[in-house]
């Protein structure tokens, strides 16, 4: 039994691994191509549903896939006394499963809707952005199973790597720029922040392996709280992917990708990573003991209520959808954070359930954005006015994803702001309770106004193309339809789970209480 769960800790990383590779084989056969895509994103989700059960009877699952440093050489590296061999390997646990859970899941329904889109739009390069999403996957399923520390980082990059094609997919000037900015900043910030803290970490407790305990964390009791304290700054920066201000640029930059990749790094896999990895650290490196003897836990929640205010107003301003979607984001995330920095029982289930909240309310959002694109060729939220008469299921969904980004009941989102809210009362920090309820408020004054237009405004003329994406067409008095169903029934699906985890919030919540029981 216990072998068999540890094999499929392996399976489950070699799955999009194997789905790249089909992809590139088949390449030239558009239905075989996606066909690979599809079955193997089913092979991992299966295999990481199957994990499930173990996970929640508390057994230990673990794989490790090879020693780079074995533990006699390794001591000879660090100040501690005792040192663990420095390997490649992989875990399984609450934490973990949230995110695998997520991102294993949404990439079928991901597969669907990309076919859609990139058909719909005969978009080129197929081939190269099905095997990259793949490869994207298999960094991020890395990264939910990781181990230590070392493995962490390593497929954090991988995801970094295997992503810039997807954001400069486009191959324009634009397309360009926005992935330099996207590479620049993520890998930046990893290699000069979060490598030399690995190295300290290292030489200083002698183990980059994750504590099996929240509370206790790996830092040992004698090192010194500066020190401790630039480690851990440098982790909660590092880890860019967080979305944390200053170093959240990359994000709307990347939003010259395709849709599909918009999804991708929002919801999936790329921004999930970063607020994984930064969780991660903040709960099994430091641990809540260790940040609340140097209170770093409420600084770092008010640190990151600057990103969740600031963003907001930003989106504001935005009259792009895409880019108000992707400053939404940037506020989001900061919840997650912010409920795990905070350090209560509460504060840190809403956080880790938000982790599943927002991948499907936000990627419900970005594939109606794709959907209205397709359809209308519609980018921007004045130019939607009267467009939800004419494409109801997409825009119903899109104010249901809406609902789950304000935290409206019964939407999964009322169910992370409502732990939030009392996980912040439990820390007696009403000032954060404020900064929850103007964030609130922020949001509907984002979200609602494009709702309202799209179902009671007065209907524009629809500029119809019948080239590729970049083509200009003429402008028809026609209202569009609706986008292809291979788009719409994914977009449509992903609302629905939005709503059921309102109402069945407790396969989630099970493994956010086993993070910190």
């Amino acid at each position: 039994m216990e072998t068999t769960s540890n094999l499929r800790l392996l399976l489950a990383l070699l799955a999009p691994l194997a789905g790249a590779g089909l992809v590139m084989l088949t390449g030239k056969r558009p239905n075989l191509r996606e066909s690979a895509s599809l079955i193997s994103a089913i092979v991992l989700a299966g295999l990481v549903l199957s994990l499930v059960p173990a996970v929640l009877a508390g057994e230990p699952l673990r794989f490790t896939l090879f020693e780079l440093v074995p533990a006699d050489m390794a001591a000879s590296l660090t100040l501690a006394p005792t040192a663990t061999a420095l390997t490649i390997s992989l875990r399984a646990d609450s934490l973990s499963m949230i995110f695998a859970v997520v991102a294993s899941v949404l990439w079928v329904l991901t597969v669907f809707y990309s076919a859609g889109y990139m058909r719909g739009l005969r978009e080129h390069a197929q081939t190269r952005f099905s095997a990259c999403f793949a490869l994207a996957l298999f960094g991020a399923i890395g990264c939910a199973f990781a181990d230590n520390l070392l493995t962490l980082y390593l497929f954090y990059e991988i995801v970094s790597i295997s992503t810039y094609p997807l954001v400069a997919h486009h191959q324009d000037d634009e397309g360009y720029e926005g992935g330099r900015k996207y590479l620049v900043y993520l890998t930046t910030t990893a290699k000069a922040l979060v490598l030399p803290a690995m190295v300290l970490i290292f030489v200083l407790t002698g183990t980059l392996d994750f504590a099996t305990n929240a509370h206790s964390g790996i830092i040992p009791a004698g090192v010194h709280h500066g020190l401790v304290t630039i480690l851990y700054i440098a982790c909660l920066l590092g880890f860019a992917k967080n979305g944390i201000m200053p170093f959240h640029h990359w994000l709307p930059g990347a939003m010259v990708a395709p849709t599909p990749v918009s999804a991708l790094l929002h919801a999936v896999a790329v921004v999930k990573v970063g607020v994984f990895s930064t969780v991660r650290v903040m709960l099994h490196v430091f641990g809540v003991d260790l940040m609340n003897d140097l209170n770093l836990g409420v600084p770092t929640a008010w640190f990151v209520s600057v990103t969740i205010l600031l963003a907001s107003i930003i989106a504001l301003s935005k009259d792009n959808l895409k880019l108000r979607l992707a400053y939404s984001t940037v506020s989001q995330l900061s919840y997650i954070i912010l409920g795990v920095a905070l350090l209560t029982p509460a504060a840190v289930e809403g956080g880790l359930f938000h982790i599943a909240n927002h991948a499907f309310a936000k990627i419900t959002l970005f594939f109606c954005a794709g959907a209205i694109y397709v359809a209308s060729h519609k980018k921007n939220i004045s130019e939607m006015s009267g467009l939800g008469r004419v494409m109801p299921f997409t825009f119903g969904a899109f104010a249901l994803a809406s609902l789950g980004m304000i935290g409206a009941p019964p939407v999964g989102g009322f169910i992370s702001k409502l732990y939030l809210l009392v996980g912040a009362l439990d820390a007696h920090s009403i000032g954060i309770i404020a900064v929850l309820l103007a964030s609130t408020v922020l949001n509907t004054a984002y979200f609602a106004p494009v709702v309202y237009q799209a179902f009671f405004g007065t209907a524009t003329p629809v500029a119809h193309t019948a080239g590729p994406a970049h083509g200009h067409g003429d402008v028809d008095a026609k209202p569009a339809g609706e986008a292809p169903l291979a788009m719409v029934i994914p977009l449509c699906l992903t609302a629905v789970a939005s709503v059921a985890l309102g109402f069945f919030p407790d396969f989630f919540m099970r493994f956010a209480h086993g993070v910190m029981p």
